[in-house]
């Protein structure tokens, strides 16, 4: 039985994913060691994760106040605070050269067990292991924000990672609130960011070719996938509505669809104009100062609540009915 008091854990990087993945961490009772590699981290590290778990006890998630989770964390500059690490999660930005320095700096402390993984959405697992001394304790964990809240996960091997390591975080995650995905071959964007970025690709060109506005393409998304994806995905959605249908479609349909290799021009615009979305009011909408800090607000209350509705429907709900009838029957 894992005991996670007995796996103190370390994050490197406290930006906005940083500090909610520590707060996981804090909510599964691990010891954390908080690394602020840039000083201006540390402003606003402890009031971010502070409010995280303040938020999670009022939407009863947790029944102690914040204290009792902070006795747990360490925030520091210092890396040499990492060295009883069990496991490390690097959280810096995109950046192939940072990440080397960072690893450097991590692996002149931790012990060669210890496991050292990435929150990279964007750069191969297999690329980043490469530039470690132990590439076969490196793997990929990749979370979504909030990674406090949401029951998603993807841990990613890389060409040299060993296997068992990516099992043993499997097993690891589900004490945090987790239904994990193991991504057992390095592929890039995984699993998930290839799924999304097709989706939002699609989303571009119904946009730019007049099809649709922003509007009503994300109402569409709201009112179909948004429908039924916290209860299943996409494999169980086609038994329960009908494969056949979707095998005709699928004739039809494919070869319309976008495969443009190139950054669409209206997502392209906009970060030329140094539109950041809701941080700083400038996005594919338009939003007042007060509009933005609402949708901001508003999205923290949703991801409580469809945390609540998403948790009474898990993966194996299906085969608890069926061991309970079945008990029932003897």
């Amino acid at each position: 039985m894992i005991n996670t008091q007995e796996i103190p854990v370390g994050v490197v990087g406290l930006g906005l994913m940083g500090c909610s993945i520590v707060t996981c961490l804090l909510l599964a009772n691990h010891p954390v060691v908080a690394i602020a590699p840039i000083s201006a981290d540390l402003l606003h590290a402890e009031k971010r994760i502070r409010e995280h778990l303040e938020k999670s006890f009022e939407n009863g998630i947790i029944r102690n106040t914040p204290d009792f989770y902070f006795k747990n964390l360490i925030i520091t500059e210092d890396y040499s605070r990492l060295s009883s690490c069990q496991l490390v999660i690097e959280c810096t930005i995109e950046n192939i050269e940072i990440k080397e320095s960072v690893y450097k700096k991590i692996e002149n402390v931790i012990t060669p067990e210890a496991l050292l993984t990435s929150n990279t959405s964007a750069i191969p697992i297999s690329t980043l292991q490469k530039l470690t001394a132990h590439p076969e304790r490196f793997l990929g964990l990749h979370w979504t924000e909030p990674a406090h809240t949401t029951r998603f996960l993807e841990i990613i091997c890389g060409d040299d990672s060993d296997i068992k390591n990516g099992e043993y975080l499997y097993e690891l995650s589900y004490l945090w609130g987790k239904e994990p995905i193991l991504v057992r071959k390095d592929i890039a964007g995984f699993i998930t960011n290839r799924l999304m970025y097709a989706m939002y690709r699609e989303a571009i060109s119904l946009v730019e070719n007049g099809y649709a506005t922003v509007e009503d393409v994300d109402r569409s998304c709201r009112n179909n996938a948004g429908y039924f994806m916290t209860f299943v995905g996409i494999f169980r959605w086609m038994d329960l509505t009908g494969v056949p249908a979707y095998h005709t479609v699928m004739q039809r349909l494919f070869p319309t669809l976008n495969n443009s290799t190139e950054v669409p021009e209206l997502i392209d615009k906009i970060v030329r104009e140094g539109g950041r979305g809701i941080s700083n009011a400038q996005g594919f909408y338009d939003y007042t100062p007060e509009e933005a800090r609402l949708w901001e607000e508003t999205f923290t209350e949703f991801t409580y609540e469809i945390r609540e509705l998403a948790l009474r429907y898990p993966v194996d709900l299906v085969k608890r009915k069926l061991t309970e009838k079945q008990n029932k029957d003897v």
